[in-house]
C-alpha cells in the first residue's frame, strides 16, 4: 500500500501503543537472567495452545468457516484459547476474517495484499478502518452468545491472569518469554498468512485472488500457509490437500473425529473432480 493510501485511513493509537509495548517487552528476552529453557518450553507450549488450537483451529476453522462441529464446551474452550493470542476478540477476529473472505484481495478486504506487503501483514491494524464498522453483519451467529461477549471484552484481562499465574510457576522469565515472547511469535505466524501467503508460493487453483500455498507459513500455522487451497474451498476443514502439504490442524480435527468430538467435517472433492 502507499503511502498516500494509508494516510486515508486515521491512526489507531491504542493499537500502535499496544503492539508496540508487547513488542518492546518481548525484547527483554535477550537479557542472560532472564533465558531459562523452561520458560522457552512454556512458550513453545503457549504458542501451540493459543495459536494452533486457539487461532488456527477455534476462531478459523470452526467458528469462521463452520467446517466441522464440536460440543458446545468444546467449542467455548478452543475460542478461550483463541482468545489467549491476544489478537481481539473473537467477534472482531471472525467479523473481520469473514470479511476477507468475501473481498479477498479488492476494495473491501481489510488487509488487501494488493496494497503492499507492510499493509496486509500489520499496517491495516495500526488504523481505523472503515470494515471495523460492520463487524456486527457478519457475526450474527455468535454476537450475542454470552460466553463470546465476555471474551471479547477481556481477553486482556485474561492474558494478565495468565502472566501471574507464569510468574508464580516459573518467575519473570516465564512471564517475558510465555507472554511477551510468546505474543510476538503468535501476532507474526498468524499475519503471515494475511501478508506472505498472499505473496509467496504456488497456486493450484483458480482462487479469484492472489493467495497462495507457501510451505514454511503452513509450517509456523499449523496448516494454515497453504491459503490458496483454503481460499478455492473455504468450508473445508481440511487445508493441506497434497499429501506433501503437511496440515497439523487437520490431523487434530482426525483426532477429535476419532474421540467422537468433530462431527460433519467438510471436506474439499477430490482434485480430480475439480481439476
Amino acid at each position: 500500500m502507499s503511502v498516500a493510501t494509508s494516510k486515508q485511513f486515521p491512526l489507531d493509537w491504542s493499537v500502535i501503543v499496544y503492539l508496540t509495548g508487547i513488542h518492546a517487552v518481548a525484547l527483554l528476552a535477550f537479557l542472560p537472567s532472564n533465558f531459562s529453557w523452561g520458560a522457552v518450553g512454556v512458550a513453545l507450549f503457549l504458542h501451540w495452545v493459543t495459536a494452533g488450537l486457539g487461532v488456527t483451529l477455534g476462531f478459523h476453522r470452526l467458528v469462521t468457516h463452520r467446517s466441522f462441529e464440536t460440543p458446545k464446551w468444546l467449542e467455548y474452550f478452543l475460542v478461550f484459547c483463541g482468545s489467549l493470542s491476544a489478537q481481539g476478540g473473537p467477534i472482531k477476529w471472525v467479523g473481520l476474517h469473514r470479511m476477507h473472505h468475501l473481498y479477498s484481495d479488492a476494495e473491501g478486504d481489510p488487509h488487501d495484499s494488493n496494497r503492499g506487503f507492510w499493509w496486509s501483514h500489520i499496517s491495516w491494524m495500526l488504523h481505523k478502518i472503515p470494515q471495523d464498522t460492520d463487524i456486527p453483519r457478519y457475526t450474527k451467529d455468535i454476537a450475542d452468545d454470552p460466553v463470546y461477549q465476555f471474551l471479547q471484552k477481556y481477553f486482556i484481562l485474561l492474558q494478565v491472569l495468565l502472566g501471574v499465574l507464569l510468574l508464580y510457576l516459573g518467575g519473570w522469565s516465564w512471564v517475558v518469554w510465555g507472554i511477551f515472547v510468546r505474543l510476538v511469535a503468535v501476532f507474526h505466524c498468524t499475519w503471515f498468512v494475511n501478508s506472505a501467503s498472499h505473496m509467496f508460493g504456488y497456486q493450484t487453483y483458480e482462487s479469484g485472488d492472489r493467495s497462495r500455498n507457501c510451505w514454511w507459513v503452513a509450517l509456523v500455522t499449523y496448516g494454515e500457509g497453504w491459503h490458496n487451497n483454503h481460499h478455492a474451498f473455504q468450508y473445508s476443514a481440511r487445508h493441506g490437500l497434497q499429501w506433501w502439504e503437511i496440515d497439523f490442524t487437520w490431523m487434530t480435527i482426525q483426532f477429535l473425529q476419532a474421540l467422537g468430538l468433530a462431527t460433519k467435517v467438510k471436506l474439499a472433492p477430490n482434485k480430480r473432480e475439480v481439476s
